[in-house]
């Protein structure tokens, strides 16, 4: 007769039957159950994919642990770099291999709330709802889907911010010019304002200034220039002195000529008419290279224009639209204003001293408000009860807030919206790989005051009568203070 084998639990093995409570529970026990439910779901909250090792598939356990520890672990990467190596991480998001980091980033945070969605799910499935008290069984669904979609969603919108950078950074940096290093220790950058608006033969620049960013210490000055200043030189270098190229002899166009041939009028605003009204080619013939570089003839004349005025090179622009400067506005969440003089809102007087209230359709009263993007619309174009040089400090204030309001907090809450307007709002030739250094500079200037430099009739300026050279050594003695000697002790 043959012995019967003796049992597993006798040989030291597995029992036959587990009473591991997450695995194998009492289900008759509804207690039991129920503590149990909220276990797991805890789990799948603090470590996904722990409550499928702890009571359900294994390998897709495994396979959730690891992809949360991952993720941990980039985030971990992600923290140190902004603390400790902030250049390296905007090097990352905004340099040369930014498409690709981008992309990687959107589709991981997509890849890992699509995960969540399924461990979720199957966690669920492994609570064993019918086996729970009734109270139980309704809070653990909606306890997890909250979780779910408290969490998912920022997993989405971290995913969106990628997918908006990646879009911005191709449409505005698709086509920029060449890099260059800055000239005496600074950027110059063109900074332009137009309003296109109907039956305008071009596109034509009502705000027009110079942005000088210090490389080394961030620091900002902001020069205006009047859009209707007089007689200006061109920079030394520029096709705009070649009376063969241009078709005439600017220097001498000024002297005794009141009209305005062909749009050529004696103002800087009128330079895209002057490339290209009055040409065929639309210009291209004095600026052939413009287009490669993510410019124009118009805004290459007006940069010479600038770089002659002020004496200091000007390689790069940033041009706005006026037309979509509401927006962002807007997307900033409004700039905070000290509004000096009540000004009227609408498209001016039908006949000369037509009193303000028969035309305006609103008005901006004095006091500090916060502005939306249509308000400072109107505040940043009013000129009807002013003049033009009033207008110019307006903008600047304008310019100034802005940079205020570009706070990493803001940016963070809104990029999408500050994303979306500033494809709407901006043109610019600025090389993608200076965005590193010029977001670093950025955080700098916003921690010191900005200088403002006008040339108008208020700063001794006066139209038609202004002395270049003096505005060439002004403009080098503002970016280039005389350092005061620390006394001997």
């Amino acid at each position: 007769m043959t012995l019967a084998a003796p049992r597993a639990s006798e040989r030291g093995g597995r029992p036959l039957i587990e009473t591991r409570p997450l695995r194998n529970p009492d289900a008759t026990d509804p207690g039991l159950m129920g503590r149990r439910g909220w276990w797991l779901v805890v789990l799948n909250v603090l470590i996904p994919g722990s409550a499928q090792v702890l009571a359900g598939n294994r390998r897709l356990g495994r396979f959730g642990i690891g992809a949360t520890l991952f993720g941990w672990l980039a985030l971990i990467v992600f923290a140190g770099l902004a603390l400790f190596a902030r250049p390296a991480l905007v090097w990352l998001m905004t340099g040369p291999l930014s498409w690709i980091v981008l992309t990687l980033v959107q589709v991981l945070l997509l890849a890992y709330v699509v995960l969540w969605v399924v461990l979720t799910i199957d966690t669920l499935r492994q609570v064993k709802l019918v086996k729970v008290p009734t109270f139980s069984r309704w809070a653990l669904p909606v306890a997890s889907i909250l979780i779910l979609a408290l969490v998912g969603s920022g997993a989405v919108y971290a995913s969106t911010v990628a997918a908006s950078s990646r879009g911005a950074l191709t449409t505005l940096f698709g086509n920029s010019g060449p890099s260059l290093p800055p000239s005496d220790g600074y950027y110059n950058i063109l900074l332009l304002g137009a309003d296109s608006g109907d039956g305008r033969d071009s596109m034509r620049f009502d705000s027009i200034s110079v942005v000088s960013v210090n490389a080394d210490t961030g620091a900002v000055t902001i020069t205006g220039i009047p859009r209707d200043m007089r007689s200006f030189p061109f920079a030394e270098d520029s096709p705009m002195r070649d009376p063969d190229l241009v078709g005439f002899d600017y220097r001498n166009y000024f002297e005794g000529h009141d009209d305005q041939q062909c749009g050529w009028g004696p103002g800087v605003n009128q330079l895209t008419n002057a490339v290209q009204v009055c040409r065929e080619d639309d210009g291209v013939g004095l600026y052939p290279d413009a287009a490669e570089h993510g410019s124009t003839p118009e805004i290459e004349a007006t940069k010479d224009a600038a770089e002659g005025i002020l004496g200091i090179e000007i390689p790069y622009y940033v041009f706005v639209d006026m037309d979509a400067f509401a927006a962002m506005i807007d997307a900033l969440g409004g700039v905070e204003i000290t509004v000096k003089e009540r000004l009227p809102e609408g498209g001016g007087p039908a006949y000369p001293n037509q009193p303000a209230k028969d035309w305006a359709t609103g008005w901006i009263e004095t006091g500090t408000q916060v502005m939306d993007g249509d308000t400072a619309q109107w505040y940043a174009r009013s000129r009807y009860t002013t003049d033009d040089f009033d207008r110019m400090k307006r903008q600047r204030e304008l310019q100034v807030a802005i940079l205020n309001q570009f706070t990493p907090q803001n940016v963070v809450t809104r990029f999408n919206e500050i994303a979306a307007a500033g494809t709407e709002l901006v043109q610019t030739d600025l090389p993608q790989d200076k965005l590193p250094e010029f977001f670093d500079l950025v955080m700098k200037a916003k921690e010191q005051k900005v200088t403002e430099i006008e040339l108008t009739p208020d700063n001794g300026f006066q139209e038609g009568e202004v002395d270049f050279d003096h505005v060439h050594e002004m403009m080098q003695e503002a970016l280039h203070p005389p350092k005061t000697e620390t006394p001997a002790p």
